[in-house]
C-alpha cells in the first residue's frame, strides 16, 4: 500500500508505467492488479501525507522514513527509463551505479529500474 495526497495520481501512473488494470476503486483507495493475475498494487489516499525522501543516510526521528523501493528488472535501461518518464516519473538526482535508475512517481515514491549487471 503507497500513501499520496490523493490515490488515483500514483495508481493512474503504475497503470501507464506496468500495464496494470483497475481492480478495485473508491474515493480514497485504488488496487490495481496485473492482467494475468497475481500480487496487485495498491494506493491510498492520505492527508496529511509527507513526500517520501529517497536517501542514502539516516533521517531524523520526525522526518519520513524510507520507503518501500520497487524494483523492475528489464533488458533495455535507457528504453525503460524513457516509457517512465513518460507518464511523470522523475529521476532521482544521484544515480550510485550505472546498471539501476532510481525514478520517482508523481508524487515522490522511488522505484528502481535495472538491468543485469555486466561483468
Amino acid at each position: 500500500m503507497r500513501d499520496a495526497p490523493d490515490a488515483g495520481a500514483p495508481a493512474s501512473f503504475r497503470r501507464a508505467l506496468l500495464g496494470r488494470s483497475v481492480q478495485e476503486e473508491g474515493p480514497d483507495r485504488v488496487a490495481l492488479t496485473p492482467p494475468e493475475g497475481g500480487a496487485g498494487l495498491s494506493f491510498r489516499t492520505e492527508r496529511p501525507c509527507t513526500r517520501p525522501r529517497w536517501s542514502t543516510v539516516p533521517v531524523g526521528r520526525h522526518e519520513q522514513q524510507m520507503t518501500l523501493c520497487l524494483d523492475i528488472r528489464l533488458d533495455d535501461l535507457p528504453a525503460a527509463v524513457g516509457h517512465a518518464v513518460a507518464p511523470g516519473a522523475t529521476p532521482a538526482g544521484h544515480q550510485f551505479q550505472g546498471h539501476v535508475r532510481v525514478l520517482h512517481d508523481p508524487v515522490g515514491h522511488p522505484f528502481r529500474l535495472l538491468v543485469e549487471e555486466e561483468e
